[in-house]
């Protein structure tokens, strides 16, 4: 009951007209991000982070937050109407979407993917409200050892599900470790890694890293998309029927759930809710059989699961202070860069703040829902942009956001390496997700692990004898140990041995 009494408080003020028109704005933005290949949320997200500082800390979340789920359901438009996703988590969407485009039914597939978008994100927000106190509580009753068993477990996690290869998905983790430690430290006060680098102080610009790893490195990396003949083609129905409906509806229910459950597991991506989603409709769908030909089953099973995704995975950075992904890792970065620490501590420290910022993810849907459909033309003719110009006007925004952190040209150059750096990354297939987060967690976990010792006197007893911590570590070694355990079978089992 208090949960509500505290969602309706939320409401009075993200109802305001000043958060409403960022909610509105990072809607808007988020769509274009996502109509537009190869920016992606977390580039898109973070370019933001710089021109929010000066607003109040609720509008600045609301605004980022509507760009990250709104991003979701702009790579649907590229996905349906040009054969070429937008996002990497509506990939799959291309299959049968682009289909129903070539059918002259796209309106009917953009607009499922809408409503489907509404209810996965909507059902979700509604389970973050029911287990934001629950979990909190959880929160608070656990200590520095706990806390530092739990992230370790969650960066095992998404180091085990980032990429190919755990190898370099570890090297990656322990370069964004390294980075963390630069600057102060965080229990004695003495400076480290800094190299008499008086801008290192402060540690190394987190926007700054993250714009150019994955901002620059697009652009620089990026050879354009060429326009498919869908690009042509008239929108002409925008409703689905009554047969649409009826067919859609399992596949909604179904990508809901796949949505939420991924969601909340930190290192799986809302692409991999998708094709969770899209392999659901293949097993259980009764059309199953025509996915592949234009199925509405292929379009709103995914889009409703990437949608579901991007807002439970709110749920672990709100009540336990973890973010399960790249982009939830720039969005809590930007809390820290407004004195807010997320977790359990937000709901007692700034309680009106984060049910106000609940309640934005409410009213965001809805505005998506409005917004998107009527201007889907609109999104059609920012694709016939140049490339090299959209280009240039994207460098533009990422060197005037890098320099306006601190007003200092040394974190361009900060930008300027991590993106030949995101290159390197790219080149290599090395995943940079683990970079983002365990930059982000470091200091946190390395405060919660000094702290354990420093309750113990310096003993490492305390990791084993506290229950939930000694589980926690257990689980975390099983997964980075997991490769170890992956044996080839002999080969006189598989095939001839040749002589």
């Amino acid at each position: 009951m208090d949960s509500l009494i505290s969602l309706a408080d939320g409401f009075v003020q993200a109802l305001s007209w000043q958060n409403l028109l960022f909610a509105f704005l990072g809607c808007l933005l988020g769509t274009l991000v996502g109509v537009l290949p190869g920016i992606g949320p977390v580039a898109g997200v973070a370019l933001l982070i710089p021109l929010s500082f000066n607003l109040d800390p609720a509008a600045s979340i609301i605004m980022l937050a509507a760009i990250f789920y709104g991003s979701q359901y702009g790579g649907t438009i590229t996905s349906v109407l040009l054969n070429t996703p937008g996002e990497a988590s509506s990939a799959v969407t291309v299959i049968d979407g682009y289909q129903m485009t070539k059918m002259g039914r796209a309106g009917v597939a953009l607009t499922i993917a809408a409503i489907g978008s509404f209810i996965g994100g909507t059902l979700a927000t509604v389970a973050l409200v029911a287990l934001a106190e629950p979990l909190s509580s959880f929160g608070l009753a656990i200590g520095p050892p706990e806390f530092f068993a739990l992230v370790l477990l969650g960066l095992s996690l998404l180091v085990a599900l980032a990429g190919k290869s755990m190898v370099k998905a570890l090297i990656s983790g322990a370069l964004g470790l390294l980075i963390a430690m630069v600057g102060i430290d965080p229990v004695v006060g003495a400076t480290r890694f800094t190299f008499g680098q008086v801008d290192l102080i402060d540690g190394v610009a987190f926007v700054a890293v993250i714009v150019g790893i994955f901002g620059l490195s697009e652009v620089m990396s990026y050879q354009g998309v060429e326009m498919t003949p869908g690009t042509g083609r008239k929108i002409h129905r925008l409703m689905p029927t009554r047969t649409d409906a009826r067919r859609s509806a399992p596949a909604i229910a179904r990508g809901t759930g796949i949505g939420f459950f991924t969601g909340v597991i930190p290192g799986m991506t809302a692409s991999v809710s998708s094709l969770l989603s899209y392999g659901a409709e293949r097993k259980f769908s009764k059309h199953r059989r025509e996915l592949g030909q234009g199925a509405i089953e292929g379009v709103a099973g995914p889009e409703t699961a990437n949608n579901a995704h991007a807002n439970a995975s709110m749920i672990p950075l709100f009540t336990l202070g973890i973010p399960a992904s790249p982009t939830i890792a720039v969005l809590m970065g930007a809390f820290l860069q407004h004195g807010l620490t997320p977790g359990p501590q937000l709901f007692v420290e700034e309680s009106q703040l984060a049910w106000t910022i609940i309640a934005s993810l409410f009213i965001g849907n809805v505005i998506l829902l409005i917004l998107n459909v009527p201007l889907v033309r609109v999104w059609v003719q920012v694709l016939k942009i140049p490339y090299p110009l959209l280009s240039a006007l994207i460098l533009c925004f990422m060197v005037i956001g890098a320099y306006s952190i601190n007003f200092s040209t040394f974190d361009i150059l900060i930008m300027t390496a991590f993106g030949l750096v995101g290159l390197l990354f790219r080149h290599f297939e090395i995943p940079m997700a683990p970079l983002v987060l365990t930059m982000v967690l470091g200091p946190l976990m390395e405060r919660s692990l000094r702290e354990s010792l420093l309750l113990a006197q310096g003993s490492a007893e305390i990791f084993v004898t506290r229950p939930i911590t000694t589980v926690l570590l257990i689980l975390a070694a099983l997964i980075l140990l997991s490769p170890l355990f992956r044996f080839k079978k002999p080969a006189s089992l598989n095939e001839d041995v040749e002589v």
